[in-house]
């Protein structure tokens, strides 16, 4: 069957023959055939362009999140962000690894299978050095990690999975968890060589040391949530609970929030010469009475009227009226 034209191409070829130009003709003609693409079915597609732009947006809000964490950690600037999204077989994935390798099993419960989490070894040597009171600065020849940096790369993978909890609450309630840490990529196989996988990419800088960090997500990962990975859905859903949670947030943390309340017993002004000759027994007059209502601060804003007394053994007082606005 012939391909079916447009009508504005229909347009253009009625127009083109009316002014008797054949090269418009043929141009017309050409546009409106379409390239076939071939289809490789030993490699299928697996995520579709919106997917890998969701996570693309997703793994954006991780990286501001992460950046703002080991700038805090580390006591230096870092910046995160996301370089690219792509779709590529896991072997080409393992094939471009460094050796020594850091390379993090992260379980997604309840999603099943796991992810990694890598770490390009000049971050890798630069947060070690960072943590162990160094400039952070990585090394210029690859070396094995020793057992006590092990140890430190676990502690500071494992503080950067707890962020991937908020970004990634529109799709799935995950609980991400470190599995193990493995530095040779022979010993990081979790899925098939031909499976397809989703890479995020993104560039690390921790002060003069620059490298990456990827994320190797399987499609068996996240295929149960694959349909969520929307950004229509996604923005729509982040937007409407963004609106309840962040008030209840709010609500939440000025509940938590402490503040101090002091009680004004009474005032007077004194000159500078009697403050300082003040002796062990010398009386001071306020300008209140034993009966006068005490002004209670909350901050620096007077809020309440009390009356002094005591409770179990202490002192106490009774609030006898509210302040709505201070005077």
């Amino acid at each position: 069957m012939g391909d079916i034209l447009s009508q504005s191409e229909i347009d253009a070829l009625l127009n083109a023959l009316n002014e008797g130009d054949d090269n418009t003709i043929q141009a017309t003609a050409t546009e409106a055939k379409k390239e076939a693409k071939s289809y490789d079915f030993k490699l299928p597609s697996k995520f579709s362009k919106e997917q890998l732009r969701t996570l693309e947006i997703i793994f954006g809000n991780y990286s501001r999140m992460v950046s703002s964490f080991m700038t805090g950690y580390l006591r230096t600037s870092v910046n995160l962000e996301v370089v690219d999204a792509s779709q590529i077989p896991y072997r080409d994935f393992t094939s471009a690894l460094s050796n020594p390798a850091i390379l993090g099993l992260v379980n997604l419960n309840p999603l099943k299978g796991s992810i990694i989490l890598e770490i390009s070894p000049a971050i890798g040597y630069a947060i070690i050095d960072r943590i162990l009171g160094g400039p952070g600065v990585g090394l210029k020849r690859l070396r094995e990690f020793s057992e006590i940096e092990k140890v430190l790369l676990e502690r500071i993978m494992s503080q950067m999975l707890v962020y991937l909890i908020e970004p990634w609450e529109n799709v799935a309630e995950i609980r991400p968890k470190l599995e193990k840490l493995e530095t040779n990529a022979q010993f990081a196989q979790i899925v098939a060589p031909t499976e397809m996988v989703a890479l995020v990419t993104m560039s690390v800088k921790i002060g003069s040391a620059e490298g990456y960090v990827n994320f190797c997500i399987p499609t068996m990962v996240v295929d149960p949530v694959m349909e969520r990975l929307n950004t229509r859905l996604w923005f729509s859903m982040s937007t409407e609970e963004d609106r309840t949670s962040h008030n209840e947030t709010i609500a939440d943390h000025l509940e938590k929030a402490s503040i101090t309340v002091s009680v004004v017993i009474g005032r007077t002004n004194i000159l500078v010469h009697d403050f300082v000759h003040l002796q062990v027994g010398d009386i001071i007059t306020l300008d209140s009475y034993i009966n006068s209502d005490l002004d209670v601060m909350v901050g620096n804003l007077l809020k309440f009227n009390a009356k002094p007394g005591i409770t179990r053994g202490k002192n106490a007082v009774q609030i006898t009226s509210l302040i709505e606005k201070e005077e």
